[in-house]
């Protein structure tokens, strides 16, 4: 197996931990770690892949100073709106990046049965996704939510404006043009996520459900794996598993 150094930026966040943890048994050398505050650029000197796992407002000097130091980069901070998260995707595109809001294999299972499902199933079958997290979770949807709604739209040809984040009062009938997402909080639940599809008398739901975060971290290790032989370009969990058809 290929030898490889990373930084963990965020390292003292909850995924930092775990894929430092996951690091020491899989025989990566973590040669950095960096916080809010922290100097990036010293700590990432001697790494081959910078892997970012902080606080949305960053992302963009991550991205810089990774480019700048011609070092590869892993991104799995989530919190951006739908906008910034497309404006930074097009500045990391200069160097080969990861980009994932869920690095699970399971989970990336589940972004490809949500596009299959959803180029299958037409308007008729009303589309909603749910996640629910741990009530410390600060950013709302998920970053994996994010995903599941973008393949939605997608798949259905339609825009940003089509998304419902929870419904409150008289709203009226739903319509077929609209992609329900909904955010659950409470106590320590690592991560669940369904995408619900309801039709005219049945309905498919498609749910994964995290117990053990070694699951983010072991996939954000392969990414770093993956990406170290790669040229410039975004890349997401679905190339590096080969789920891209």
């Amino acid at each position: 197996m290929q030898s490889m150094k990373i930084t963990i930026n965020g390292s003292n966040g909850r995924m930092g931990q775990a894929i430092a943890a996951a690091a020491d048994e899989e025989g990566v050398e973590v040669v950095g770690r960096c916080d809010l505050g922290g100097d990036l650029k010293a700590e990432a000197r001697d790494a081959d892949v910078i892997v970012d796992f902080s606080f949305h407002e960053t992302t963009e000097a991550v991205i810089e100073t990774a480019k700048e130091m011609g070092k590869r980069l892993v991104i799995g901070t989530t919190g951006h709106t739908d906008k910034r998260r497309t404006d930074l995707r097009k500045r990391a595109g200069e160097i080969p990046t990861v980009w994932a809001g869920n690095y699970s294999i399971g989970v990336n299972l589940l972004f490809f049965l949500t596009r299959r499902a959803a180029s299958i199933l037409d308007e008729t079958y009303d589309a909603e996704v749910v996640e629910l997290h741990h009530r410390l979770k600060k950013d709302a949807p998920s970053g994996t939510a994010a995903d599941l709604y973008e393949i939605i739209l997608k798949e259905r040809g339609l825009g940003f404006e089509a998304l419902r984040h929870g419904r409150s009062g008289v709203i009226g009938e739903r319509s077929t043009r609209e992609v329900g997402v909904h955010a659950l909080r409470g106590g320590d639940v690592i991560g669940d996520h369904t995408v619900l599809f309801a039709g005219p008398g049945e309905r498919i739901e498609l749910t994964h459900r995290a117990s053990n975060r070694r699951i983010y971290s072991t996939g954000a290790l392969r990414a770093a794996r993956w990406i170290m032989d790669r040229t410039a370009g975004v890349y997401d969990m679905q190339d590096v598993l080969g789920f891209r058809s």
